[in-house]
């Protein structure tokens, strides 16, 4: 079954600069394109019943699709208005779709806002990647010369997940990727007779990253030839280091295993300050 991009509309300057970005992206990899509008009938607005409120909103995701329709006249194009709350219907939207694109408010404290809400709902209750987009993207950003650059960590199979859509991205563009994996010093206490055997065999604790980050990207070299790879691996905080190097990159990918609490989900702190500081789009993608 062929799975559409979908991209989440509220009618906000951010939210169309996501619709954007899932179009363009959609025309890349030839996929059918779904917009998704989350609505709720409000009884406050005066002079205006369900039908009417219904019909305001079905006419404006219709007006935005249709300029979409006259840059994109290849894509195939749908839209579904709703009912419910915007966290609810955009996580269900996700369960189906290659990926979910939504609008994000830019740097600062109103971006925690939205983490805190509907984005951090939507990220922690999906199965599926969800790249956000601020207000003010172009498609001039994503030009020849700027990475796809994606955040390693761990054995080959705990960042599997952010690989694979890193690499599929970066193929449709004709894009290169830079994987990152940052490292720090253990305490003295992690380190065990077997660890201290695997870091004398691969000559000390820098070699031994590079080997791992080496090791988790062969199988997508050996799938993706034609994607141009650059590895990058430095002693670090994670979140420091990747944003760092997303300096001038076009996508930033981050894995996420989301943490249920008794307060509800919340994701992990790199891809927390990635979303808060990367100056581009940005793809939370869950480990399988």
């Amino acid at each position: 079954m062929t799975r559409p991009i979908t991209a989440g509309v509220d009618g906000t300057e951010e939210s169309l600069a996501a619709l954007e970005w899932a179009g363009r992206e959609a025309v890349r990899r030839t996929l059918p394109l779904r917009v998704v509008h989350a609505w709720r009938y409000a009884e406050a607005l005066a002079g205006a019943d369900r039908e009417t409120q219904h019909r305001w909103a079905t006419d404006g995701v219709a007006e935005a699709v249709r300029k979409l329709s006259e840059r994109h006249p290849e894509l195939a194009v749908t839209f579904d208005v709703v009912e419910g709350g915007a966290g609810e219907v955009l996580a269900g939207a996700a369960a189906s779709a290659e990926m979910l694109v939504l609008g994000s408010r830019g740097h600062g404290p109103v971006v925690g806002f939205l983490l805190g809400s509907v984005g951090q709902q939507v990220i922690t209750d999906t199965t599926r990647p969800v790249v956000l987009v601020r207000a003010g993207d172009r498609p001039a950003a994503e030009a020849a010369g700027r990475d796809v650059v994606v955040g390693q960590h761990g054995a080959p199979e705990d960042s599997a997940a952010a690989l694979r859509f890193a690499f599929e991205t970066a193929a449709a563009r004709g894009a290169a990727v830079r994987a990152v994996r940052a490292w720090t010093l253990p305490p003295v206490f992690a380190y065990s007779p077997g660890s201290l055997a695997l870091l004398d065999e691969a000559g000390g604790l820098e070699p031994y990253e590079k080997r791992a980050l080496a090791e988790a990207l062969q199988p997508w070299r050996e799938r993706f030839p034609g994607v141009p790879v650059a590895e990058h691996v430095e002693m670090g905080s994670a979140g420091q280091v990747l944003l760092s190097e997303s300096a001038g990159a076009q996508l930033v990918v981050v894995g996420r295993r989301a943490h249920r609490g008794a307060v509800g989900g919340r994701i992990g702190s790199v891809a927390h300050g990635v979303l808060h500081h990367a100056d581009c789009p940005v793809a939370v993608v869950p480990h399988e």
